[in-house]
């Protein structure tokens, strides 16, 4: 009887393996065709139908038999929780990827596609960290060290991209490398899916038992100690951390120690540069300034001056015609007496000398000259007006047809006054 139970029972867990095999093998079908799927309309930048298609297995399921899981799921998290170790990194170094995509499309072409809430979701979970509590809360059973490096090392690329802060991105860090390399032991979590354990056989070590391990490690390391302690101001903790750290040997830490040393002096350099920048800014706007507020003085002298030169000149036109009219009184004072002298038949008195008519004749150049001048600086549109009007009368008497013409009306007007004149002689002699 006994022999029958026992080949009974262990018929029994024979068949419970090979069922859960089964149904395991589907699962991790199901995954990489998802998988594929997304990664294929990903490449085609159909990016809504890539996270439709990627969600299913890195979300919760929301229905859960009584036995805690449909088809090898653990309850209460993703499908993809149990699938083999290079099917995780896949698949999460794809989302990650895909989140990295998501911010850069920008916010006009990102609410396009997924709406504004949604857009506004996938970035806040790549600048708040909230994409590393998703993935080690529903891809890694809540547990930090069991996530894997490479993810770890994608989870930290993101967020020192996209993070305004990378004091989370350390907080991260440095909770994973202490719970990597002290491990916790909860036995009623790891006891509710003893298949979780059997796919983490490697839990026990630091991360190093083989070359690809190592080279995750020491990108992680890279990361934390060159990039995201250096953004955070943490030099020396930087410095001290190579120094001790169990991973690096003597030459990786050389190297490191140097690397280090170099950003700070480039960031050294880049912070004199920036500050010589701004002071030649600053000088380069004071003198500006001082360029402007020169310029703005040298125009208002301008204006000035040229204020002054318009009162000045309005005010010598009217000389320049009283001294155009004084020489021109002597000469309108002989028709005038003259013509008083007539009807009292007075002596005429001689005519001047040629002296005299040369004298009165030159001053009344020199003044016609001198108003002339005057009249052009306080109106030069006068002038202009007065030499187009002669360019114009030149023109036209070039003609020949108008100049006989304008000869044949001289000649007609000139017959004219000559008969007047005649006719008033006759008229005097009678």
């Amino acid at each position: 009887m006994a022999a029958m139970y026992e080949d009974l029972s262990s018929s029994r867990t024979l068949g419970a393996s090979v069922s859960s095999l089964a149904s395991s093998r589907q699962h991790s079908q199901q995954i990489a065709k998802a998988y594929r799927q997304a990664a294929q309309l990903f490449l085609t930048r159909r990016l809504p139908e890539a996270l439709s298609t990627i969600e299913p297995i890195i979300t919760p399921s929301v229905e859960e038999d009584g036995n805690g899981g449909q088809d090898g799921e653990l309850p209460g998290y993703a499908p993809i929780a149990t699938a083999s170790r290079g099917t995780r990194v896949k698949v999460w170094s794809f989302y990650l990827t895909f989140l990295n995509a998501v911010v850069e499309l920008g916010a006009e072409e990102g609410k396009l596609a997924f709406g504004s809430t949604r857009w506004k979701q996938l970035v806040s979970k790549c600048r708040d960290g909230i994409a590393w509590d998703d993935v080690v809360r529903d891809g890694y059973a809540g547990v930090e060290g069991d996530v894997d490096a490479e993810v770890v090392v994608n989870l930290a690329t993101l967020l020192l991209t996209h993070s305004p802060s990378q004091r989370l991105n350390q907080q991260k860090l440095e909770t994973y490398l202490s719970a990597a390399a002290n491990p916790t032991f909860d036995i009623s979590s790891h006891m509710s899916s003893p298949s979780y354990l059997q796919r983490r056989p490697s839990q026990q070590n630091n991360g190093t038992d083989t070359p690809r391990d190592l080279n995750t490690r020491l990108k992680l390391l890279e990361l934390y100690t060159l990039h995201v302690l250096p953004r955070n101001e943490e030099w020396d903790y930087a410095r001290e951390f190579i120094s001790m750290s169990e991973v690096l040997d003597d030459e990786r830490k050389e190297a490191f120690l140097l690397a280090l040393h170099s950003l700070k002096e480039e960031k050294e350099d880049a912070e004199k540069r920036e500050e010589r920048l701004r002071q030649q800014q600053q000088e380069q706007l004071e003198q500006r300034r001082r360029e402007t507020e020169a310029r703005r003085l040298e125009q208002s002298r301008a204006e000035d001056e040229r204020r002054k030169r318009e009162e000045e000149n309005r005010r010598q036109p009217r000389g320049s015609d009283e001294v155009f009219r004084k020489p021109n009184a002597p000469r309108q004072a002989p028709p005038t007496s003259s013509r008083a002298s007539r009807p009292a038949k007075k002596s005429v008195s001689p005519p001047p000398g040629l002296y005299h008519r040369a004298t009165a004749l030159l001053s009344s150049m020199q003044a016609i000259i001198t108003n002339t001048a005057h009249s052009m600086t306080a109106n030069p549109m006068a002038f202009f007006r007065t030499l187009l009007f002669l360019l114009a009368f030149a023109l036209a008497f070039g003609r020949r047809d108008l100049r006989e013409r304008i000869m044949r009306i001289l000649r007609n007007g000139w017959d004219k006054i000559r008969r007047t004149v005649g006719m008033g002689v006759k008229v005097s002699y009678i």
